[in-house]
């Protein structure tokens, strides 16, 4: 699958490994950000996308950034959409004890493309019986 990209700063997302899932995609600031704990900022990076229809681009926490520093994503896992055009930016929030200094380049997060299905609801007054039924939230176990 080809992504169209426009950088600013000429980096471009990059596999880090021959069997990397996901690019790893760099910060694009004038001057460092200071992530004190429990702060979050919206961190740019120059790139701009163009996703095929059918696709969308995953924002993901890399994994070295949250378990030494505890930094991660505000919203989890985020979503960019095919006819998004603007910034790509990160929300990273630092859910560790000690301030966190994102300087220019460094790696910030990474992205997958993922293909998607869109859906149509059929509204149903019953649903099938399973084995598992409505058991959710360790019902199996911890």
């Amino acid at each position: 699958m080809e992504i169209k990209i426009k950088s600013e700063s000429g980096i471009v997302p990059a596999y880090e490994t021959a069997g990397s899932a996901g690019m790893d995609i760099r910060a694009y600031l004038k001057e460092p950000v200071e992530l004190l704990p429990g702060q979050r900022a919206l961190i740019p990076t120059g790139i701009y996308l163009e996703i095929p229809e059918g696709y969308e681009v995953q924002i993901r926490a890399r994994s070295g950034l949250a378990i030494k520093r505890g930094i991660g994503l505000v919203n989890g896992i985020g979503t960019i959409d095919s006819d998004y055009r603007g910034e790509v930016k990160i929300a990273l929030i630092n859910w560790g004890d000690e301030p966190f200094v994102i300087s220019n380049g460094e790696r910030v997060a990474q992205m997958v493309a993922a293909r998607y299905e869109k859906v149509e609801f059929t509204v149903a007054e019953e649903l099938s019986e399973t084995e598992r039924g409505s058991g959710g939230f360790g019902h199996t176990g911890v």
